[in-house]
């Protein structure tokens, strides 16, 4: 086929294959895309915020997503109820609820409706509440100084609402905001109109009140000793707001839209909001031809595309040595696609080829004494991702640099000799050097106030984990707990990983005065040493936790400080990719959902193919 353009190569890219189909969920479940389908154009809209009696501000809608993302098989949604509205004086209505949408393991969330400002008794609080769009001021004794509540809770961009309205003394609230804009101001004794809704209608078929959705209630009002106030109207399936002795509307079902306020008179009741709505269209989606001139040239010169996996990981460093009186930092954790969702990072592009994989390994921990010999663990790597080694922990020393926590991917705990030389030791910082999202956590402290006796002041602070600083001691004599660990599901095991050690104690007081530092939470770093000089336990194998500290009996008596534990590195691909691995003590394995799996827990090759 002759083009200007020296030919085509193949068919159009088309690299998503959707039809176009739109899928509306009015209630919590799953989505099922056809199986071309890789980009998606998602409408999230959360639940409508509630008002309440006595002359309220309307609710706020809920906050709106309309963004194109990456989309296929199985799409799970959970649908936000609307706020309840209230009519009992004194007694606000409620925020929406959020509506989330789940596609390739990214959650995208709509912030419920803000909730209408009540009104009843003077200066009680009055202002609306914040939300995906906010909730309407009431109307107001003056000088209460109430303000309307804020939209885009969520901090999105584009925003996904707009603000409320505000209310006048004695008179009319404002209305919630909408996604198509701000609640109108009270004004006199009608209540301020709520935001108005969009139109959804042309992009998506088949919404509920004809695709106009994500209104704000209309305020509520009263007109103490005149006639009768008016209340605001909602808009887009919005309640409408009420004058006097009238009951507020609620927002209709599936709109988004929030409830409106209740009339004057403590008897009366605020709307519910709208419950919230998910709508999926799946895209065609087409990166245009190929040029067979550029194509040559590209293959020519060596830089023809290459196919890439998207590859999910867990890279775990080796944890921090415990020190003799201060627990070692866990070591550095990143992962994609698993785990705390604050602590995912983006999945790895791979092409076929081998790989060099790193293991940590655990920091060695003090010998014993006073010697300056706590080590920090060593770093993970998987191509381009380096998780590094955990902070060793602080040590009972005449030298202030051995009192100090060391830094790493989470650091090491802290010794503190009351007015004893050189006195206290600083933490090790985490996340060190820095990533996004962070690798750690800084280790624990001693900030107790110590007694007037050289060297007794020796509780020592637990090493940072990947779920949280290390403990700070509790007193002087009892140590630290170990930084929390977190779970990370990626091979389906559901284990947790990267836990500071616990600082050890002290014994100068009679048995059983003193207690030592525990594990983290997540059981992967070490528990320090008992009072009267038991050593730390080690760090969890594999896992990346900070070495316990060991215990101290008096000058030059302090126990081994445990070793941190190795690290480990997983890969997770999808059902069409294959992986080997050498030497032979790592492993492969299929996950029951078809994906691919590869377990380091020494250094070695990982193979793509």
């Amino acid at each position: 086929m002759a083009r200007s353009n020296g030919g085509i190569i193949g068919k159009t890219n088309k690299t998503s294959f959707g039809k176009c189909k739109v899928t509306t969920k009015t209630s919590s479940g799953c989505i099922s895309l056809l199986s071309g389908t890789r980009v998606v154009s998602s409408l999230v809209i959360a639940g409508g915020g509630g008002s309440s009696s006595n002359g309220a501000g309307g609710g706020g809608a809920g906050g709106v997503r309309n963004i194109e993302i990456n989309a296929s098989g199985t799409v799970p949604v959970t649908i936000g109820g609307g706020g309840a509205g209230k009519s009992s004086s004194g007694t606000r209505g409620c925020t929406g609820t959020n509506t989330t949408l789940v596609a390739c393991s990214v959650t995208y969330t709509a912030s419920g409706g803000g909730f209408g400002g009540l009104s009843t008794g003077a200066c009680q609080p009055r202002s609306g509440g914040p939300g995906g769009s906010g909730g309407g001021a009431q109307q107001f004794s003056s000088g209460c100084g109430c303000s309307a509540g804020t939209g885009n809770a969520g901090s999105f961009s584009p925003p996904e609402g707009n603000n409320g309205g505000q209310g006048v003394p004695a008179g009319g609230a404002g209305g919630g905001g909408g996604i198509g804009g701000v609640g109108a101001d009270g004004s006199g004794s009608t209540g301020g109109n709520g935001g108005s809704g969009t139109d959804f209608s042309p992009s998506f078929s088949g919404l509920p009140n004809s695709g106009t959705l994500a209104g704000g209630g209309g305020g509520g009002a009263e007109a103490p000793g005149g006639p009768t106030g008016t209340g605001g109207t909602g808009q887009a399936g919005g309640g409408n707001g009420a004058g006097d002795g009238s009951n507020g509307g609620s927002g209709t079902a599936n709109t988004g839209s929030g409830g409106g306020g209740g009339g004057g008179g403590p008897s009366t009741t605020g709307g519910t909001g709208g419950s919230g709505v998910v709508a999926v269209k799946e895209l065609n989606k087409a990166s245009g031809v190929w040029s067979m001139q550029s194509q040559f040239s590209a293959k020519s010169q060596g830089t023809w595309p290459k196919f890439l996996y998207d590859l999910d990981y867990l890279v775990v460093a080796g944890g921090g040595g415990g020190g003799n009186i201060a627990g070692g930092g866990a070591g550095g954790y990143r992962a994609s696609g698993y785990g705390p969702s604050p602590l995912q990072g983006l999945a790895n592009k791979i092409a076929k080829g081998a790989y060099t994989i790193t293991i940590g390994g655990g920091g060695t921990g003090n010998p014993g004494g006073n010697a300056p010999c706590t080590a920090n663990g060593t770093v993970s790597t998987f191509d381009s991702i380096t998780s590094a080694g955990g902070g060793g922990g602080g040590s009972a020393s005449g030298t202030q640099s051995i009192l100090n926590g060391a830094s790493g991917g989470s650091g090491g705990g802290t010794v503190s000799l009351g007015c004893a030389s050189p006195g206290k030791g600083t933490v090790g910082a985490g996340n060190t050097p820095p990533t996004d999202p962070s690798q750690g956590n800084p280790g624990g402290d001693n900030p107790n106030p110590g007694p007037n006796v050289p060297g007794t002041q020796l509780g020592g602070g637990g090493g940072g984990g990947a779920g949280g600083a290390g403990g700070n001691a509790p007193n002087n004599i009892t140590g630290g707990a170990g930084g929390v660990g977190v779970p990370n599901n990626i091979n389906g095991s559901a284990l947790s990983y990267a836990g500071g050690g616990g600082g050890g104690s002290y014994q100068f007081a009679p048995a059983g005065a003193a207690n030592p530092g525990p594990a983290s939470p997540c059981g992967t770093g070490g528990s320090g040493g008992s009072p009267g000089g038991y050593p730390g336990n080690a760090g969890t194998t594999n896992r990346g936790g900070g070495g316990g500290a060991g215990g101290y009996a008096g000058t030059g008596h302090g126990q081994q400080g445990a070793n941190g534990g190795p690290g480990v590195v997983i890969v997770r691909g999808p059902s069409a990719v294959t992986f080997s691995v050498a030497p032979g003590t790592n492993s492969t394995a299929t996950h029951p959902g078809g994906d691919k799996l590869a377990t380091f827990t020494v250094s070695g090759t990982l193979t793509v193919s």
